[in-house]
């Protein structure tokens, strides 16, 4: 590889763009070019880590969220004494949440000092054995301390999965590759109905459906956490799968637009930046109100559909389509937010959409349609969430300011899950006018806010612009002092 050098003398202001002394790359013939080299690179990366951190996640939703399947096969009946007005059902529901939330920050600023593929495979392990010991329980005080053991390990995988993406994707790919990893939670709900439904039909007189369920879907993430450290790279620095060039490649693409840390280490500064930072707050609210959707389909799409007059096995079968259609959509939104570098708007029109779903379940009366607005539904919020996450990723400035602010909006999020939990009781069935009035107004909230903060974006990035001037494209910004609030770091908006 040639390079020539173009010398722009001293670093000097052309139309209010920065121009530096830089380097230009000729590759010579028969010889890859630079980036048909940072294209080979992103290709291997993502044989490497989107397989085995989409399905980690496929798992780690059908371990959260089998409870509503498992609701319909006697899982009431064999450990709550049938719960008849359904609030025991809520709470070891709900009692995921209250762990996941709880230790998410803590979880995810500690696995910054650790290397990557061991914790995520560690945590992997840990929630696999805590789902899988789900069969075991025989009453309420036991299923309780198993679904707040799977909150503890999950909250060290989900929330750290957009910091481990920002080591190794710009954010003009990080939104793409975020959705196929959260659209494996659509892929799981549909996933969960046909287990279920295949579970029902499985007569073991010994063991009852429900505990042959969780079994089912506990052991295999066992497996892949084991897998994991195996497979997954540590951060680009320390991996060793990259020869000197392709380390040299991915630290380039790391520090774009930002400064990675050096290693593992946090700056204190940044996490108590995190905590006074209002936009974090305000994107929260968004994302409240999507958990609180996915806390209530997850939980209550199959008692759901069931009210519209469906048997319990074809109630399973047709949340299938549902999640399906969530996926797709989801992996079209997050291409075009990446095309056109715009969350916000994107985010918006997904709460909208949920919104109108939930308007159609409150006013119509006709099974088909108030099917259909099931679609819309799960649709909006999972397209909701998926973008949000793509939305922070780039968005703190530093590493530590992503590995505490990330977890704190999805701390407060997912509060929003526990709300949605205990939305739906069964006294409140068939119409739940409730909680689909709650959930409703909550997505058109979070609409509001993702306009606000878009708004704030693209404004702020004019103002540096004007004030500062318009820095060099893809360059390095030193955010080690200031984070996102260094002259030259720009927002997606």
């Amino acid at each position: 590889m040639h390079t020539a050098t173009v010398d722009l003398g001293e670093k000097e202001k052309v139309g209010d763009v920065r121009i530096e002394e830089q380097q230009v790359e000729y590759a010579p013939p028969g010889e890859e070019s630079r980036e048909e080299q940072e294209k080979r690179l992103v290709r291997r990366l993502d044989k490497r880590i989107m397989p085995m951190i989409c399905a980690m996640y496929l798992f780690a939703y059908l371990d959260r969220t089998n409870l509503g399947n498992a609701r319909l096969q006697g899982f009431p009946r064999d450990t709550l004494h049938g719960d008849p007005t359904g609030m025991l059902f809520d709470w070891v529901n709900s009692a995921f949440f209250f762990s996941y939330v709880l230790c998410q920050m803590p979880a995810i600023l500690l696995s910054k000092l650790c290397p990557p593929r061991f914790w995520l495979g560690s945590v992997a392990i840990g929630w696999g054995l805590c789902s899988a010991l789900m069969s075991t329980g025989f009453n309420f005080p036991g299923v309780i301390v198993a679904r707040i053991g799977l909150g503890v390990f999950e909250a060290g995988f989900s929330p750290g999965f957009p910091l481990y993406l920002s080591l190794f994707y710009t954010r003009e790919e990080i939104g793409l590759r975020t959705a196929y990893w959260f659209g494996f939670a659509a892929i799981a709900g549909a996933f969960s109905g046909l287990i279920a439904f295949g579970i029902q039909h499985v007569h073991v007189a010994a063991v009852a459906n429900w505990r042959l369920l969780f079994v089912v879907e506990g052991v295999p993430t066992v497996l892949l956490g084991v897998c994991a450290m195996f497979v997954l790279p540590n951060r680009p620095e320390e991996t060793k799968i990259f020869d000197e060039r392709e380390r040299e490649i991915a630290l380039e693409r790391m520090n774009r637009g930002c400064r990675a840390d050096k290693g593992r280490m946090l700056q204190t500064k940044h996490i108590a930046a995190s905590f006074k930072d209002w936009k974090l707050y305000a994107v929260s609210v968004a994302y409240f109100a999507a958990n609180c959707g996915t806390g209530g389909i997850t939980a209550f799409l199959p008692t759901i559909i069931e009210t519209f007059g469906f048997t319990d096995a074809a109630a399973q079968l047709l949340t299938v389509p549902p999640y399906a259609a969530a996926a797709c959509v989801l992996c079209l939104m997050a291409y075009a937010s990446d095309r056109f570098q715009n969350r916000g708007l994107f985010t918006a029109a997904s709460c909208c959409v949920a919104g109108v779903g939930y308007v159609l379940l409150l006013t119509v009366t006709s099974n088909n349609v108030r099917y259909f607005a099931t679609f819309c539904t799960t649709i909006g919020v999972y397209g909701t969430i998926g973008l949000v996450l793509a939305w922070f990723s780039h968005n703190l400035g530093s590493e530590t300011k992503k590995a505490a602010g990330i977890p704190l909006y999805m701390a407060i999020g997912h509060c929003g899950s526990i709300l949605g939990s205990h939305l739906f009781p069964l006294t409140d069935g068939p119409r739940y006018i409730k909680g689909f009035g709650v959930t409703c107004a909550l997505q058109f909230l979070g609409a509001v806010f993702a306009i606000v903060l878009t708004v704030y974006y693209r404004t702020e990035n004019r103002r540096r612009d004007q004030k500062y001037g318009v820095p060099i494209p893809n360059a390095p910004v030193d955010t080690s002092q200031l984070a996102d609030e260094a002259p030259d770091f720009r927002y997606t908006p």
